[in-house]
């Protein structure tokens, strides 16, 4: 399997920490441990883990710098989160969740992975997210459970 890049948004990390979601989550944990693909965060993912436990913010060191990617906001990022929030796929109150799809896309991903069920894994809002993608002229993004990841190791 090829290496790939995956944009995990915080529910992934703290995911790891709940009981629900904490075997499908460490085990991406330990694919990106070992290299086996790349960790992509976002500097929106980091300000939200702030007010988290110290276990889930710590989560992030055991990733080896090598296997980490930092992408920051962007004017693109703000413009095509815009664009998702203008053409309703997700309301006002979603804006950080269109945020985290926008640095996804901008950033090229190969994967965005989340737990968030309501405003990013839902099989609706993905074709709209992509949809207004390819309008604005980006890929389409492909956006799954770390569960779902993980059935195609």
């Amino acid at each position: 399997m090829r290496r790939l890049l995956i944009y995990a948004d915080a529910s992934v990390i703290g995911g790891c920490e709940d009981v629900e979601f904490a075997e499908d989550s460490r085990a991406l944990w330990r694919c990106f441990i070992e290299g086996r693909h790349d960790l992509v965060l976002s500097t929106l993912t980091l300000a939200e883990l702030k007010g988290a436990p110290d276990v889930v913010r710590k989560r992030i060191l055991e990733i080896p710098a090598a296997h980490r990617i930092m992408i920051a906001e962007s004017p693109a990022a703000e413009g095509l989160a815009d664009a998702y929030l203008q053409r309703g796929v997700v309301g006002p109150g979603s804006r950080a969740d269109a945020m985290h799809v926008a640095l996804a896309t901008i950033g090229r991903v190969d994967v965005l992975v989340s737990w968030n069920f309501k405003h990013i894994v839902n099989r609706g809002r993905i074709r709209r997210f992509n949809a207004v993608n390819v309008e604005c002229g980006y890929a389409m993004l492909d956006i799954r459970t770390p569960k779902e990841v993980l059935e195609y190791e």
